[in-house]
């Protein structure tokens, strides 16, 4: 227990060396950070391993997703886990976590410096069959910048998926709704605006004026 709480003493330290400068917000005293840009997050997490030690996975979240926990939809970096063996050799290893985090976060903020950005990064990654998000997300991002065709190409390819899962099935009803409304980017805007106005407050976070252009 004392290795367990001495990991995570001085993964904070370096945490707060790092990605404070930088913005970010501890989730009270998880291992979790938070980079907030209004309809989109960047997330970091020092991942925990069975005993002391961290790793560090780092991504993307759109909160046009509404849902009451944090999730990687674009992945940044992922590092497999270090072991605490002594505070010297955890130390070093907590700041080069921490750098890589830091460098890792700017890298998201500079893909997604506004949405033609993630927009362009949405549409142009492979389509996947069984990977029904990405084609939801390239949607939703086609739209609001005003290109219903391309919009509803990828929503089409959500509906198409085999619905699985509740979850699939619930994805797919909003994909339906989406692809109607797609040529109407105001309606496409205002319906985003709810879902990250509700996936806010699910998650605790303040409300933020989002810059949808």
């Amino acid at each position: 227990m004392a290795d367990r709480s001495s990991a995570l003493r001085i993964i904070t330290s370096a945490a707060r060396e790092s990605l404070k400068p930088l913005g970010l917000n501890q989730q009270g005293r998880s291992r979790l950070w938070i980079d907030d840009h209004g309809w989109w997050l960047g997330v970091v997490e020092f991942t925990p391993p069975r005993t002391a030690g961290s790793g560090l996975y780092v991504g993307a979240m759109w909160l046009w997703h509404d849902v009451d926990h944090l999730a990687f939809h674009v992945e940044g970096v992922r590092v497999g886990s270090e072991l605490f063996r002594t505070e010297d050799q955890f130390t070093r290893v907590a700041l080069d976590l921490s750098r890589q985090a830091a460098a890792s976060v700017v890298a998201l903020r500079e893909k997604f410096l506004a949405l033609p950005g993630a927009a362009r990064y949405l549409m142009s990654r492979p389509v996947r069959r069984g990977f029904l998000w990405d084609s939801f997300d390239a949607g939703i991002a086609a739209a609001l910048i005003g290109n219903p065709d391309a919009a509803r190409d990828h929503f089409e390819r959500v509906l198409r998926e085999d619905p699985l899962a509740p979850w699939m099935v619930e994805a797919q009803e909003k994909a339906r709704e989406l692809h109607a409304i797609a040529p109407d980017r105001d309606a496409v805007a205002a319906w985003v605006t709810r879902a990250v106005d509700s996936c806010r407050s699910k998650l605790a976070l303040d409300p933020a004026p989002l810059a949808l252009s």
